[in-house]
Protein backbone atom coordinates (compact mmCIF):
# COMPACT_ATOMS: atom_id res chain seq x y z
CA UNK A 1 0.00 0.00 0.00
CA UNK A 2 1.30 3.39 -0.67
CA UNK A 3 0.16 7.16 0.60
CA UNK A 4 -3.62 7.92 -0.34
CA UNK A 5 -3.52 9.67 -3.81
CA UNK A 6 -5.74 12.47 -5.30
CA UNK A 7 -8.19 10.15 -6.67
CA UNK A 8 -9.08 12.82 -9.11
CA UNK A 9 -7.85 16.37 -9.75
CA UNK A 10 -10.68 17.95 -7.81
CA UNK A 11 -8.63 18.92 -5.32
CA UNK A 12 -6.06 19.67 -6.96
CA UNK A 13 -8.33 22.24 -9.20
CA UNK A 14 -10.09 23.42 -5.57
CA UNK A 15 -6.55 24.51 -4.68
CA UNK A 16 -5.07 25.79 -7.59
CA UNK A 17 -8.43 27.73 -7.96
CA UNK A 18 -7.35 29.04 -4.49
CA UNK A 19 -4.17 30.09 -4.93
CA UNK A 20 -4.90 31.87 -7.76
CA UNK A 21 -6.65 34.15 -5.46
CA UNK A 22 -4.11 34.59 -3.09
CA UNK A 23 -6.04 32.29 -0.52
CA UNK A 24 -4.38 29.05 -0.45
CA UNK A 25 -1.39 28.96 1.96
CA UNK A 26 -0.53 25.90 3.99
CA UNK A 27 -0.53 23.77 0.72
CA UNK A 28 2.17 22.89 -2.32
CA UNK A 29 1.10 22.09 -5.60
CA UNK A 30 3.17 19.97 -8.90
CA UNK A 31 3.07 17.93 -11.30
CA UNK A 32 5.24 14.88 -12.46
CA UNK A 33 5.74 13.58 -16.25
CA UNK A 34 7.33 10.86 -17.44
CA UNK A 35 10.06 11.89 -20.68
CA UNK A 36 9.25 9.58 -23.34
CA UNK A 37 6.43 6.85 -21.22
CA UNK A 38 3.37 7.20 -20.67
CA UNK A 39 1.84 7.80 -17.40
CA UNK A 40 2.05 4.61 -15.29
CA UNK A 41 -1.60 3.10 -13.80
CA UNK A 42 -0.34 3.56 -9.99
CA UNK A 43 0.54 7.27 -8.93
CA UNK A 44 3.81 8.32 -8.90
CA UNK A 45 5.16 8.85 -5.22
CA UNK A 46 6.52 12.42 -4.89
CA UNK A 47 9.21 12.85 -2.10
CA UNK A 48 10.10 16.23 0.54
CA UNK A 49 14.04 15.43 0.85
CA UNK A 50 15.57 17.82 3.32
CA UNK A 51 19.54 17.68 3.99
CA UNK A 52 19.23 14.29 2.68
CA UNK A 53 16.19 12.71 5.23
CA UNK A 54 12.68 11.89 3.33
CA UNK A 55 10.13 14.28 5.61
CA UNK A 56 6.99 13.89 3.65
CA UNK A 57 5.95 11.34 1.02
CA UNK A 58 3.03 12.09 -0.77
CA UNK A 59 1.68 10.74 -4.21
CA UNK A 60 0.30 11.83 -7.60
CA UNK A 61 -3.20 11.52 -9.04
CA UNK A 62 -3.73 9.65 -12.07
CA UNK A 63 -2.91 12.56 -14.31
CA UNK A 64 0.59 13.24 -12.79
CA UNK A 65 -0.93 16.07 -10.30
CA UNK A 66 -0.07 16.20 -6.92
CA UNK A 67 -0.85 18.12 -3.29
CA UNK A 68 1.61 18.83 -0.79
CA UNK A 69 0.22 19.40 2.95
CA UNK A 70 1.98 19.66 6.34
CA UNK A 71 2.38 16.22 8.39
CA UNK A 72 3.06 16.37 11.79
CA UNK A 73 6.29 14.46 13.41
CA UNK A 74 4.07 11.43 13.17
CA UNK A 75 3.72 11.45 9.88
CA UNK A 76 -0.15 12.56 9.96
CA UNK A 77 -0.90 14.62 7.23
CA UNK A 78 -2.90 17.70 8.99
CA UNK A 79 -3.46 21.55 7.73
CA UNK A 80 -3.16 23.42 11.44
CA UNK A 81 -4.23 27.08 11.56
CA UNK A 82 -0.94 28.39 11.42
CA UNK A 83 -0.34 25.54 8.35
CA UNK A 84 1.37 28.29 6.36
CA UNK A 85 3.98 29.21 8.99
CA UNK A 86 4.63 25.50 9.95
CA UNK A 87 5.33 24.59 6.53
CA UNK A 88 7.80 27.71 6.15
CA UNK A 89 9.55 26.22 9.27
CA UNK A 90 9.45 22.52 7.94
CA UNK A 91 10.33 23.00 4.20
CA UNK A 92 11.70 26.09 3.46
CA UNK A 93 14.47 25.22 1.32
CA UNK A 94 14.10 21.59 0.93
CA UNK A 95 13.47 19.57 -2.27
CA UNK A 96 10.84 18.08 -3.89
CA UNK A 97 11.37 14.60 -6.50
CA UNK A 98 9.85 12.10 -8.24
CA UNK A 99 11.12 8.79 -6.75
CA UNK A 100 10.68 5.89 -9.25
CA UNK A 101 12.99 3.25 -9.99
CA UNK A 102 14.71 3.70 -12.83
CA UNK A 103 14.36 7.23 -13.44
CA UNK A 104 16.27 10.38 -12.52
CA UNK A 105 14.26 12.89 -11.45
CA UNK A 106 14.55 16.71 -11.52
CA UNK A 107 14.04 18.47 -8.47
CA UNK A 108 12.29 21.67 -7.34
CA UNK A 109 13.90 23.56 -4.41
CA UNK A 110 11.05 25.23 -2.42
CA UNK A 111 11.51 28.88 -1.44
CA UNK A 112 9.90 31.15 0.73
CA UNK A 113 7.64 32.48 -2.58
CA UNK A 114 6.44 29.06 -2.94
CA UNK A 115 5.56 28.98 0.72
CA UNK A 116 3.57 32.27 0.79
CA UNK A 117 2.88 33.62 -2.96
CA UNK A 118 3.33 30.80 -5.78
CA UNK A 119 2.09 27.57 -4.22
CA UNK A 120 2.68 25.79 -7.55
CA UNK A 121 6.46 24.78 -7.85
CA UNK A 122 5.72 23.49 -11.51
CA UNK A 123 6.50 20.52 -13.23
CA UNK A 124 9.24 17.73 -12.30
CA UNK A 125 10.45 15.38 -15.16
CA UNK A 126 11.42 11.97 -14.32
CA UNK A 127 14.39 10.75 -17.33
CA UNK A 128 14.54 6.68 -17.73
CA UNK A 129 18.14 6.13 -16.29
CA UNK A 130 20.33 3.74 -18.34
CA UNK A 131 18.59 0.55 -17.60
CA UNK A 132 21.45 -1.67 -15.78
CA UNK A 133 19.17 -2.06 -12.55
CA UNK A 134 15.53 -2.65 -11.95
CA UNK A 135 12.96 -0.30 -13.32
CA UNK A 136 9.23 0.35 -11.78
CA UNK A 137 8.38 1.22 -15.68
CA UNK A 138 8.87 -2.08 -18.09
CA UNK A 139 11.25 -1.29 -21.32
CA UNK A 140 9.23 -3.31 -22.94
CA UNK A 141 6.33 -0.56 -23.27
CA UNK A 142 8.67 1.64 -25.28
CA UNK A 143 8.71 -1.15 -27.91
CA UNK A 144 4.72 -1.86 -27.61
CA UNK A 145 3.33 -1.97 -31.62
CA UNK A 146 0.81 0.82 -32.20
CA UNK A 147 -2.36 -1.24 -31.84
CA UNK A 148 -1.05 -3.23 -28.52
CA UNK A 149 -0.50 0.25 -27.22
CA UNK A 150 -3.53 1.62 -28.29
CA UNK A 151 -5.06 -1.34 -26.49
CA UNK A 152 -3.35 -0.91 -23.05
CA UNK A 153 -4.49 2.80 -23.02
CA UNK A 154 -8.20 2.19 -23.67
CA UNK A 155 -7.63 -0.43 -20.89
CA UNK A 156 -6.39 1.97 -18.50
CA UNK A 157 -9.38 4.49 -19.42
CA UNK A 158 -11.84 1.37 -18.45
CA UNK A 159 -9.73 1.14 -15.66
CA UNK A 160 -10.39 4.33 -14.63
CA UNK A 161 -13.70 4.43 -15.22
CA UNK A 162 -14.46 1.35 -12.90
CA UNK A 163 -14.68 -0.52 -15.59
CA UNK A 164 -13.03 -3.91 -14.73
CA UNK A 165 -14.54 -6.19 -17.82
CA UNK A 166 -13.30 -3.65 -20.34
CA UNK A 167 -10.20 -3.61 -18.84
CA UNK A 168 -9.40 -7.14 -18.30
CA UNK A 169 -10.57 -7.33 -22.64
CA UNK A 170 -8.07 -4.93 -23.85
CA UNK A 171 -5.47 -6.20 -21.89
CA UNK A 172 -5.58 -9.55 -22.90
CA UNK A 173 -6.04 -7.83 -26.45
CA UNK A 174 -3.11 -6.08 -25.84
CA UNK A 175 -0.57 -9.55 -24.60
CA UNK A 176 -2.35 -11.18 -27.60
CA UNK A 177 -0.99 -8.61 -30.12
CA UNK A 178 2.04 -8.24 -28.25
CA UNK A 179 3.12 -10.85 -25.73
CA UNK A 180 6.10 -9.35 -24.69
CA UNK A 181 4.34 -6.37 -23.29
CA UNK A 182 5.34 -6.67 -19.23
CA UNK A 183 3.20 -4.11 -17.91
CA UNK A 184 0.17 -5.20 -19.27
CA UNK A 185 0.50 -8.69 -17.29
CA UNK A 186 1.06 -6.78 -14.77
CA UNK A 187 -2.24 -5.18 -14.37
CA UNK A 188 -3.74 -8.28 -16.34
CA UNK A 189 -2.26 -10.03 -12.69
CA UNK A 190 -3.24 -7.68 -10.66
CA UNK A 191 -6.78 -7.57 -11.65
CA UNK A 192 -6.87 -11.45 -11.51
CA UNK A 193 -5.47 -11.53 -7.75
CA UNK A 194 -8.95 -11.42 -6.35
CA UNK A 195 -10.80 -14.31 -8.32
CA UNK A 196 -7.97 -16.09 -10.29
CA UNK A 197 -4.88 -16.13 -8.08
CA UNK A 198 -3.07 -18.97 -10.13
CA UNK A 199 -3.67 -16.89 -13.33
CA UNK A 200 -2.94 -13.69 -11.65
CA UNK A 201 0.84 -15.60 -11.09
CA UNK A 202 0.80 -16.65 -14.31
CA UNK A 203 0.27 -13.10 -15.44
CA UNK A 204 3.06 -11.87 -13.10
CA UNK A 205 5.39 -14.83 -14.40
CA UNK A 206 4.95 -13.51 -18.10
CA UNK A 207 5.47 -10.24 -16.37
CA UNK A 208 9.12 -11.07 -15.69
CA UNK A 209 9.78 -13.41 -18.40
CA UNK A 210 8.95 -10.58 -20.87
CA UNK A 211 11.44 -7.81 -18.80
CA UNK A 212 13.19 -9.55 -15.66
CA UNK A 213 14.40 -5.97 -14.73
CA UNK A 214 10.70 -5.15 -13.95
CA UNK A 215 10.66 -4.78 -10.37
CA UNK A 216 6.61 -4.56 -10.06
CA UNK A 217 5.95 -7.91 -10.62
CA UNK A 218 8.65 -9.49 -7.87
CA UNK A 219 5.93 -7.17 -4.84
CA UNK A 220 3.03 -8.66 -6.25
CA UNK A 221 3.93 -12.20 -6.06
CA UNK A 222 5.65 -11.32 -2.80
CA UNK A 223 2.29 -9.98 -1.34
CA UNK A 224 0.43 -13.26 -2.58
CA UNK A 225 3.37 -15.48 -0.52
CA UNK A 226 2.61 -13.42 2.67
CA UNK A 227 -0.64 -14.03 2.53
CA UNK A 228 -0.53 -18.00 1.75
CA UNK A 229 2.21 -17.97 4.33
CA UNK A 230 4.95 -19.00 2.04
CA UNK A 231 7.78 -17.17 3.57
CA UNK A 232 10.58 -18.74 1.92
CA UNK A 233 9.03 -17.63 -1.64
CA UNK A 234 8.04 -14.47 -0.37
CA UNK A 235 11.82 -13.37 0.76
CA UNK A 236 13.18 -15.16 -2.82
CA UNK A 237 10.68 -12.62 -4.63
CA UNK A 238 11.79 -9.63 -2.24
CA UNK A 239 15.09 -10.59 -2.60
CA UNK A 240 14.80 -10.36 -6.32
CA UNK A 241 13.24 -7.30 -6.40
CA UNK A 242 14.93 -5.11 -4.18
CA UNK A 243 18.71 -7.00 -5.96
CA UNK A 244 17.09 -4.72 -8.31
CA UNK A 245 16.58 -1.77 -6.72
CA UNK A 246 18.80 -0.96 -3.60
CA UNK A 247 16.25 1.77 -2.57
CA UNK A 248 13.11 -0.61 -2.53
CA UNK A 249 9.80 0.49 -2.11
CA UNK A 250 7.93 0.62 1.84
CA UNK A 251 5.80 -2.11 0.76
CA UNK A 252 8.46 -4.35 -0.76
CA UNK A 253 10.65 -3.78 2.74
CA UNK A 254 7.46 -4.68 4.83
CA UNK A 255 6.99 -8.23 2.90
CA UNK A 256 11.03 -8.82 3.37
CA UNK A 257 10.87 -8.05 7.33
CA UNK A 258 8.28 -9.77 7.59
CA UNK A 259 9.13 -13.35 5.65
CA UNK A 260 12.40 -12.98 7.85
CA UNK A 261 10.65 -12.70 11.14
CA UNK A 262 8.37 -15.61 10.34
CA UNK A 263 10.93 -17.91 9.30
CA UNK A 264 13.14 -16.52 12.74
CA UNK A 265 15.57 -14.16 10.79
CA UNK A 266 14.91 -11.56 13.36
CA UNK A 267 18.26 -9.34 13.60
CA UNK A 268 17.51 -9.51 9.74
CA UNK A 269 14.15 -8.53 9.71
CA UNK A 270 15.17 -5.29 11.94
CA UNK A 271 17.08 -4.08 9.36
CA UNK A 272 14.69 -4.75 6.94
CA UNK A 273 12.03 -2.89 8.29
CA UNK A 274 14.14 -0.35 9.78
CA UNK A 275 14.86 0.31 6.10
CA UNK A 276 11.31 0.63 5.15
CA UNK A 277 10.25 2.97 8.01
CA UNK A 278 13.16 5.60 6.42
CA UNK A 279 11.15 6.08 3.41
CA UNK A 280 7.94 5.75 4.56
CA UNK A 281 7.30 8.80 7.13
CA UNK A 282 3.96 8.85 6.25
CA UNK A 283 3.15 5.37 7.49
CA UNK A 284 1.66 4.14 4.47
CA UNK A 285 2.30 0.67 5.08
CA UNK A 286 0.50 0.86 8.89
CA UNK A 287 1.67 -2.22 10.29
CA UNK A 288 5.19 -1.49 9.19
CA UNK A 289 6.60 -0.17 13.09
CA UNK A 290 4.11 -1.94 14.46
CA UNK A 291 6.23 -4.87 12.96
CA UNK A 292 9.07 -3.69 14.96
CA UNK A 293 7.68 -3.39 18.12
CA UNK A 294 6.87 -6.86 17.82
CA UNK A 295 10.94 -7.49 16.80
CA UNK A 296 11.85 -5.49 19.86
CA UNK A 297 9.40 -7.05 21.83
CA UNK A 298 10.91 -10.78 20.99
CA UNK A 299 14.48 -9.22 21.95
CA UNK A 300 13.37 -8.20 25.28
CA UNK A 301 13.68 -4.30 24.41
CA UNK A 302 10.10 -3.59 25.78
CA UNK A 303 11.17 0.56 26.40
CA UNK A 304 11.87 0.64 22.54
CA UNK A 305 9.01 -1.11 21.16
CA UNK A 306 6.23 0.63 23.77
CA UNK A 307 7.57 3.99 21.82
CA UNK A 308 6.89 2.44 18.69
CA UNK A 309 3.64 0.96 19.63
CA UNK A 310 2.43 4.23 21.38
CA UNK A 311 3.72 6.07 17.63
CA UNK A 312 1.45 3.53 15.93
CA UNK A 313 -1.47 5.19 18.23
CA UNK A 314 -0.60 8.19 17.31
CA UNK A 315 -1.32 7.68 13.08
CA UNK A 316 -4.07 4.95 13.71
CA UNK A 317 -7.61 5.83 13.70
CA UNK A 318 -9.88 5.16 16.16
CA UNK A 319 -11.67 1.66 16.23
CA UNK A 320 -10.87 -1.92 16.24
CA UNK A 321 -6.79 -1.38 14.89
CA UNK A 322 -6.59 1.58 17.53
CA UNK A 323 -7.92 -0.98 20.84
CA UNK A 324 -5.53 -3.57 19.53
CA UNK A 325 -2.77 -1.17 19.97
CA UNK A 326 -3.94 -0.13 23.30
CA UNK A 327 -4.25 -3.53 24.46
CA UNK A 328 -0.74 -4.44 22.91
CA UNK A 329 0.84 -1.65 25.02
CA UNK A 330 -0.84 -2.50 27.99
CA UNK A 331 0.81 -5.86 28.02
CA UNK A 332 4.15 -4.42 27.26
CA UNK A 333 4.06 -2.02 30.49
CA UNK A 334 3.01 -5.07 32.50
CA UNK A 335 5.73 -7.12 30.96
CA UNK A 336 8.26 -4.08 31.24
CA UNK A 337 7.30 -3.99 35.13
CA UNK A 338 8.00 -7.74 35.64
CA UNK A 339 11.11 -7.59 33.94
CA UNK A 340 12.59 -4.60 35.92
CA UNK A 341 12.15 -6.56 39.55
Amino acid sequence: MRPDSIQDSGFYNYWANMSGQGKAGGVLLGKLVLEGEPLPWSPLLVAVDCQGKVVNLTQTDYQGQFVIRFVDPHGVETIPQDAQRQMETKYEGCVVKGTLAGFRSAEKTITIRNLRDEPNIGTIALTPEDRGGGSEVSATTKTAPENAMKAYQKARGAWLEQNPDGAQKNLKKAVEIYPQFAEAWLQLGKMRTATDPEGARDAFAKALAADPKFILPYEQLAGMDIQDQKWADALKNTGQGLALDSVGTPQLWYYDALAKFQLGQTDQAQVSVQKGLDIDPRHSVPNMEQLLAVILARKADYAGALQHLKNCLSYTPSGPGADLLKQQIAQLERKKKTAAK
